[in-house]
């Protein structure tokens, strides 16, 4: 037992050598220690004891094991979800699609969203959370995944709501999702280079099925965009998270399959996300209006 506010400094000076975000890193791991919210922790820091699991924490940290694995939360979109080894964790950066998915449906809310890749289950379910009407899918490759998206539609008391299917996208069938007419179809999927190298809390840490994406990163576009003929209603959209370097070559197989493309740039300024409509959709769009 210490001074929480010392052993605080003492612990964002050890963090400084493995992470961009020392200080926050520990504030969390004490808030986590603590069994209280960060908020909390820095209003009564001056009367705080430092507990003796702390140290712990910390060491585990040192290590580059992901703060949102030790503490098993990762905050997205204000909300809080469940996260394990078993997903991605959720990235600011990630909340462009929900951001730009709010904007395109101003006028008229989705009814149907499908979520390939759904990991945690955070772009479904924060997607679920602005639209309360709407009725979602998920689908992933991983059963321990969407034991992970289960467990935070309940928590988030979304699961009347939301379904997941155990369902690969490399495999031909795709019974349970093709010819469903989704509005709105968001897709965070693996597109790192299997030539990249990673930060060690994300290559050590974090399930490469869901990173690695062939010597490109494309392999996983070429297979879902050909197939969005059959998910997207006629003025449906997809909304799909890229590399920073993989406008171009997206773009492209996006065109060359009949949509248009927009492209939006993260906080960074890096490309992010691009916005793909058929250009018979646009059509019938303008027909109806």
């Amino acid at each position: 037992m210490g001074n929480a506010a010392i052993a605080l400094r003492e612990a964002a000076q050890t963090l400084a050598e493995i992470s961009d975000t020392p200080r926050l890193d520990a504030e969390l791991l004490m808030a986590h220690a603590l069994q209280m919210e960060r908020s909390q922790l820095l209003l009564n820091l001056p009367d705080l004891q430092s507990p003796a699991e702390f140290d712990a924490l910390i060491a585990r940290r040192q290590r580059s094991e992901p703060v949102a694995h030790i503490i098993g939360m990762k905050e997205f979109w204000g909300l809080d979800f469940q996260v394990s080894p078993d997903v991605l964790i959720p990235r600011p950066d990630s909340e462009l699609l929900i951001e730009e998915a709010v904007r395109l449906h101003a006028d008229a809310p989705p009814a149907r969203i499908l979520d390939l890749g759904t990991g945690s289950g955070a772009l479904l379910l924060a997607a679920l959370h602005e639209f309360p009407d709407a009725q979602g899918v998920g689908i992933d490759a991983s059963a321990a995944a969407l034991q992970i998206a289960h467990n935070n539609a309940d928590a988030l008391g979304l699961a009347d709501r939301a379904r997941f299917l155990l369902l690969d996208w490399t495999a031909p069938d795709w019974t349970g999702v093709v010819g469903h007419d989704y509005d709105l179809l968001l897709a965070n999927p693996p597109y790192v280079s299997t030539g990249v190298q990673l930060a060690p809390d994300v290559a050590d840490f974090e399930p490469h099925q869901a990173l690695f994406a062939g010597k490109e990163g494309l392999d996983d576009y070429r297979i879902i965009i050909p197939v969005l003929a059959q998910l997207l209603s006629p003025t449906g959209c997809a909304l799909l998270e890229i590399g920073y370097d993989q406008a171009i070559p997206v773009s492209q197989l996006a065109s060359d399959s009949g949509y248009s493309v927009e492209l939006k740039q993260d906080l960074s300024g890096n490309d992010r996300l691009l916005i793909l409509r058929s250009e018979k959709g646009l059509g019938f769009a303008e027909a109806t209006r």
